[in-house]
């Protein structure tokens, strides 16, 4: 049902509803989803509000529609954007998807680690903390991370939970906020030593990404050398004048 009691357009309810029923699992990829005229006969609206709720749809990625035959669920991608500081955790959330995480390795490194990173390399005095997870999005293996984090930053980080979001730890455990992602985004081809990670039996592309984070003006907080599944992933960049 949708309201006639709210501010939010009824377009962007009815999609809401068809987005739900595919989160679901009841409709699934390359399903047809509802046709403008359903639409019209089940919600009375309008073939403009109809219309607008298919376009809603697949504005945010959960449908395709093909010409002459109708819209369809789509197999999606997740979206990261390469301007905006959010983590997996939250990537995934926004995206309609349940995180979860599987820690493969954790241990502290004497010597520090240094990775060059748009043409400049950052260096992390020893020692630091290392950590190798694997991430799923709805049980599907997505990214599989490596991060260094600063012990100066974050003492005794060995005693918290890595199952979820790191950010949530800076934040709540040492009150760090992080100011600036630096990053170098390359393609590679998933190996056969990786591919038993992701769960497939065929070299697949994949992002590699570099990058440092701060938590302050030069104030080096982790840094990152992880592979992003490229046949999962779409990353999105914002470029101005």
């Amino acid at each position: 049902m949708i309201s006639d009691s709210t501010n939010v357009p009824k377009y962007y309810q009815i999609s809401r509803q068809i987005i739900a029923t595919i989160r679901s699992g009841r409709l699934k990829p390359g399903m047809q989803i509802s046709s403008e005229n359903e639409i019209i006969k089940h919600y009375g609206v309008s073939n403009t509000t109809a219309r607008r709720s298919l376009q809603e749809i697949e504005r945010s990625g959960w449908g395709i529609r093909i010409k002459g035959r109708g819209t369809f669920v789509s197999r999606r991608n997740v979206q990261r954007s390469a301007t905006r500081i959010l983590g997996f955790t939250g990537n995934m959330i926004e995206a309609g998807y349940s995180p979860s995480t599987k820690v493969l390795d954790t241990r502290k490194v004497t010597k520090g680690y240094s990775g060059l990173i748009n043409g400049r390399r950052y260096v992390m005095p020893g020692p630091v903390y290392k950590i190798h997870r694997l991430r799923f999005a709805d049980d599907t293996p997505m990214m599989l991370e490596v991060r260094y984090i600063s012990i100066e930053f974050c003492p005794d980080i060995e005693k918290r939970d890595f199952a979820g979001s790191l950010y949530e730890i800076y934040q709540e455990h040492y009150g760090l906020s992080l100011v600036e992602i630096r990053q170098t985004l390359s393609t590679v081809m998933i190996d056969a030593g990786t591919q038993r990670f992701f769960d497939v039996r065929e070299p697949i592309c994949a992002f590699r990404v570099e990058g440092v984070t701060f938590c302050g003006k030069e104030m080096i907080l982790e840094m990152e050398d992880s592979i992003y599944r490229g046949d999962k992933y779409r990353f999105s960049v914002c470029a101005k004048p």
